[in-house]
């Protein structure tokens, strides 16, 4: 597959080519080979970061937040990590968009500053990749008196 093929694929992951001396046996056996990281894996790493912030709530939008609930309290299912988070990964870059809730009386600018700073240092760090973008959508506000979206359901 030449690396315009690669680059055109949906979903597409970082790739690194091996150079013409690693083919013959010689260079850095590091470099021998091709890295691909899934848009799953990235999202996954950007969604805990988020959470880690101060002032996050929850992620995802209202409808995403309830069917997890649901799906989070039927045994064997496990919490999504990946809600409110989406990723378009490519061979070198990845840029995020992520739905968020914060909770009441937290300056929200400052809470969006305090995500991308975490997402960013998280995904580099872990995949290498450049983020070129973290766009975030701030959904809803948690209000103290508000009831927990997670509400408990009649299933066991």
């Amino acid at each position: 597959m030449t690396d315009t093929e690669e680059r055109g694929r949906p979903g597409a992951v970082r790739a690194t080519e091996s150079g013409a001396q690693s083919r013959r046996g010689g260079g850095d056996p590091g470099s021998r080979g091709r890295t691909t990281i899934a848009d799953g894996v990235v999202e996954k790493i950007a969604g805990l970061a988020a959470r880690e912030v101060p002032g996050v709530h929850a992620m995802g939008t209202g409808i995403s937040r309830t069917f997890g609930a649901v799906r989070d309290k039927v045994p064997g299912g496990a919490k999504a990590v990946t809600r409110g988070v989406k990723a378009e990964v490519g061979e070198v870059q990845t840029a995020l968009d992520l739905d968020i809730v914060v909770e009441y009386g937290v300056a929200i600018a400052d809470v969006a500053r305090g995500v991308r700073e975490n997402v960013i240092a998280a995904v580099e760090r872990m995949t290498g990749l450049e983020v070129v973008e973290v766009n975030i959508a701030v959904g809803d506000v948690k209000l103290p008196d508000e009831e927990e979206d997670e509400q408990e359901t009649r299933i066991q």
